[in-house]
């Protein structure tokens, strides 16, 4: 394995660089590793990049769906690119993987040097999405494939139902675009790669529904995943005003109902595929 390096600048990643957030974002990857990748597998050989690998999780998982694959796995942050060669290390020893410290819009790379580019969860922290877009459309060769997974947390769906519970999810959607992303990008995934150049967009829904018959689903993402994602910004949105502590912890407290006795939960996150003509 090797590494390159170059300046990153700074980010705004609403949900924080903690050692629960690197847990968290664990979890939701192997909970959900069926539901996502379903569909992705690249030929041994291909030069495949993942922009904004974060910590790795999902990292391990292309790696085991594409054995052989050329891999470059970059992220803006130094700390979770630590973490994403820790977790590839322990989990794919032998995996040939190239990692870059980096920022995607300022990439080092020639033009058409991918066959295929893959990212997950990126485009919803960026400012300029259609300018990601366009500086990875630039070094991904003509014919390749472009694979992105976004969600969309206006899809949440629960019972029983609370106002509470829905403001604070609200909350996160409003800390996140101040941060200058977007949390209801999923839905937007076609036009924009439409915009961008990219032909052949095809999105499809991957839908994640849990109840008491799927035990796993409701402990794994439910709570283990979304919940605790909602509940990660509870500091910043009590220090904006957005909420009182007691009121964000009881609209926690009923969102948590969802994965109780009788509870239900629907969340939809969204896969395009598309061509760089």
């Amino acid at each position: 394995m090797t590494t390159e390096t170059a300046r990153p600048e700074n980010t705004n990643y609403v949900h924080g660089y903690s050692d629960t957030e690197a847990q968290r974002l664990g979890d939701q990857a192997d909970t959900l590793a069926d539901l996502l990748h379903a569909g992705t597998a690249y030929p041994a050989g291909s030069r495949v990049l993942e922009a904004g690998c974060g910590v790795g999780a999902q990292t391990v998982h292309l790696l085991a769906s594409g054995p052989g694959v050329l891999l470059t796995a970059m992220d803006l942050s130094a700390e979770s690119l630590a973490q994403a060669r820790a977790r590839v290390a322990a989990q794919a020893p032998d995996a040939e993987v190239t990692w870059h410290h980096g920022d995607l819009h300022r990439m080092p790379f020639p033009d058409g040097a991918f066959d295929h580019v893959f990212l997950c969860f990126v485009l919803e922290h960026l400012p300029d999405p259609a300018a990601g877009l366009a500086a990875l459309r630039r070094v991904l060769r003509p014919g390749g494939t472009i694979t992105v997974i976004e969600g969309d947390h206006g899809s949440a769906f629960f019972h029983p139902q609370s106002p509470a519970a829905r403001r604070t999810i609200d909350h996160l959607v409003r800390l996140q675009a101040e941060a200058g992303g977007d949390g209801l990008l999923g839905r937007r995934l076609h036009p924009l790669l439409s915009d961008a150049g990219f032909t052949d967009v095809a999105v499809r829904p991957r839908t994640v529904y849990a109840d008491d018959g799927r035990p796993a689903l409701a402990e794994g993402f439910t709570l283990r995943t979304f919940v605790a994602m909602v509940e990660a910004v509870r500091a910043e949105a009590v220090a904006a005003g957005l909420s009182t502590p007691d009121d964000f912890d009881r609209g926690i407290a009923e969102l948590r109902r969802a994965a109780g006795p009788g509870g239900t939960f629907h969340y939809t996150f969204f896969k395009a595929v598309a061509v760089n003509p």
